[in-house]
């Protein structure tokens, strides 16, 4: 049966999910009580949230209707959503009320202790006024879910969701999604209660299933929606008053689908592929079970498949740790199909783990034009010549930041390298520009390769800016000694692994020529022992080439290991405009070379005068964005984005 929204006149979502909306705070450490977690991971929660934030990663046209609070982590959700690709048009902003939070941990394989902070809060106040019939028309299908249910004005909304769905032939789906706690039948402390038996909650779940085309649940959310005490006579009570697919949920042993007459074994059920794995947590593996199956669903894929795609995200949910950022893309899902995995414990397969990350970064970059300021060596030698100290460098780097801001005009495409050590106040107005923004981490000079500041990378990103991405300059050249290359690159996997565990990302700077011959093979060579050696950076800094022929080694080379790779920008090394124009040109060939990161040839006249007091502030500014302006005409020209 083919539910794809496909030739519906108005339809232009395949899915709209309704319901609860949170911001879910995940306790870092695992194996320990929420009563001594010491600090929290950030995430959207709530199962249509979820699902919708999954569904749009596996492909589908998704939106989401719920409520919202009017403060920070509204803003994080509808921020998130937008990211994510699903549709805002549903979301709503409470003045009045607080965006829900949930406090979850990890105590063991079997104990996952949450809290839930819902007392008043924005998405519990969704009524009929927040569902939008042309909205609700606008999709194929509409997930309803069990929470909203539970009071009359979310009833309310979601019963005259399935009206408008009906009315216009959509497809209703019920997310029977029953926790206890959240219908007033646990305390505050049983957030994670599976199953309180109850009359009333069966009373408003069991008059939705007759008008649902797909129905969803675990065992123990069966039997509260059709109010038995056996699973199958729960599932033919549901049978008996809807013809819809009934899909049943059994944790690790994957799940049952049922079309038509319940059998009495139930085994006898469409089953797909499952996927034995370590559980490390359970919260949000059903949600990523329901993406899964609703990929396929809606698709009109078989229910074989369907269910085979559930199982594997559900795989994927339990093996994580937080909900909907653990959900997989479908080019991870397929990834996973075609070559499995050796690890049970599927979050330490690094292979998979590079898709997922490649293919949920936060922003989209396909060019970067960029300003690098991030310069300390140099410019200290210029203020020491003339006279200055470092708090010089740091007022020139904040008019530098005007300058790319001037020459950038708030539009996508522009970026900055900026350093800790001097350019602490250039880093917070260049963020406020929305800029693309690197910040160096080596030791400027060093070979082998230091750290700056600290040895350990990991204590020193964590309290980055989650969008600042990991700039590391590297001296290393393909015929360097065998023990000099062994030490750059443990030293660049540390902080790949660092970069890893805190999600940041990482560029690596390769400068080859001022320790050996440049030839057309150096780069392509050495970039294909550092991805030989497990290092898969998310840019590449490079040096300009002269010759096609290097740039069409680089391409093949990132092509071949990494297709996921953001691309290759290239750095100026202090060069002629006219040299870095010939540069770009070279260039031209190779489909990762996505842009520039040039500082001196922008910067370096100015700095000189600026600190030497014969050239004023705003002559600075306008220095420096004339440079800048004449530098990105140039790589627009010869890439072709503009008349030459």
């Amino acid at each position: 049966m083919d539910n794809s929204a496909d030739g519906k006149i108005g339809v232009t979502l395949e899915l709209i999910t309704i319901g609860r909306s949170s911001v879910d705070l995940y306790g870092q450490q695992i194996g320990t009580r929420l009563e001594d977690v010491a600090s929290f991971s950030k995430a959207v929660g709530g199962c249509p949230s979820n699902i919708a934030i999954g569904t749009s990663r596996l492909g589908l046209k998704t939106g989401l209707i719920t409520r919202v609070g009017d403060e920070q982590m509204g803003g994080f959700i509808r921020e998130q959503m937008l990211r994510e690709g699903v549709d805002v048009t549903g979301i709503v902003t409470d003045a009045e009320r607080l965006t829900a939070l949930v406090l979850l941990g990890v105590e063991n394989d079997a104990s996952f202790p949450m809290i839930f902070y819902r007392e008043n809060c924005a998405d519990m106040a969704l009524d009929e006024s927040d569902i939008d019939e042309s909205f609700v028309a606008s999709a194929g299908a509409v997930l309803v879910s069990g929470t909203h249910f539970s009071k009359p004005n979310t009833e309310a909304a979601q019963n005259k969701a399935i009206a408008i769905a009906k009315a216009r032939g959509r497809q209703v789906i019920f997310d029977i999604d029953y926790r206890p706690n959240l219908w007033g039948l646990a305390g505050h402390a049983a957030g994670d209660s599976r199953y309180v038996a109850s009359d009333f909650v069966t009373s408003k779940l069991k008059p939705v299933l007759g008008n649902c085309d797909l129905i969803v649940g675990t065992e123990e959310e069966v039997l509260i929606a059709a109010g038995e005490s056996d699973l199958l006579a729960a599932l033919k009570a549901i049978r008996a008053v809807s013809a819809g697919t009934i899909v049943l949920k059994r944790g690790p042993m994957g799940c049952i689908v049922y079309e038509g007459e319940i059998p009495d074994d139930l085994e006898a059920g469409i089953v797909g592929t499952g996927f034995p794995i370590e559980v490390f947590n359970v919260l949000g593996a059903g949600d990523s079970f329901m993406s899964g199956f609703l990929r396929g669903w809606l698709r009109g894929e078989r229910h074989e498949v369907s269910a085979t795609w559930a199982n594997a995200c559900g795989a994927f949910a339990v093996s994580r740790l937080l909900c909907s950022p653990e959900i997989p893309t479908f080019a991870e899902l397929e990834y996973f199909l075609e070559h499995g995995s050796p690890e049970r414990a599927l979050r330490k397969d690094e292979a998979i783990n590079h898709v997922h990350r490649a293919t949920t970064r936060r922003s989209e970059q396909p060019r970067l034009m960029a300003l690098a300021i991030d310069h300390r060596i140099q410019l200290e030698e210029m203020a020491a010549a003339a006279g200055r100290d470092g708090a010089a460098i740091s007022a020139f780097k904040q008019l530098a930041v005007k300058a790319a801001a001037q020459v950038a005009k708030g539009r996508p495409g522009y970026g900055m390298l900026l350093d800790d050590k001097y350019g602490r106040e250039a880093l917070f107005a260049a963020q406020k520009q929305g800029f693309w923004i690197g910040k160096p981490f080596e030791e400027p000079g060093s070979r082998p390769l230091q750290f700056e500041f600290s040895q350990d990378a990991g204590s020193r990103l964590i309290d980055w800016h989650i969008d600042h991405c990991i700039k590391v300059l590297c001296f290393y050249h393909p015929d360097d000694p065998p023990a000099t290359k062994a030490t750059q690159i443990a030293k660049l996997t540390s902080l790949q692994e660092a970069a890893r565990k805190v999600g940041r990302e990482l560029l690596i700077e390769i400068i080859a020529g001022k320790n050996g011959i440049l030839a057309d093979d150096t780069l392509p060579r050495a970039l294909e022992e550092l991805y030989e050696a497990g290092l898969v950076p998310d840019w590449w800094k490079l040096e300009p080439q002269a010759s096609e022929t290097a740039w069409r080694g680089v391409d093949a080379t990132i092509e071949r290991h990494d297709p996921w790779c953001r691309g290759v920008v290239l750095l100026g090394l202090d060069a002629p405009m006219a040299e870095l124009e010939a540069g770009f040109l070279a260039a031209q060939v190779a489909r990762t070379v996505k842009g520039f990161a040039v500082g001196r040839t922008i910067f370096g006249d100015a700095a000189r005068s600026w600190l030497a007091g014969t050239m004023s502030d705003a002559e600075a500014i306008e220095d420096m964005a004339r440079r800048f302006e004449a530098l990105t005409r140039i790589w627009e020209r010869v890439a072709g984005r503009v008349a030459a």
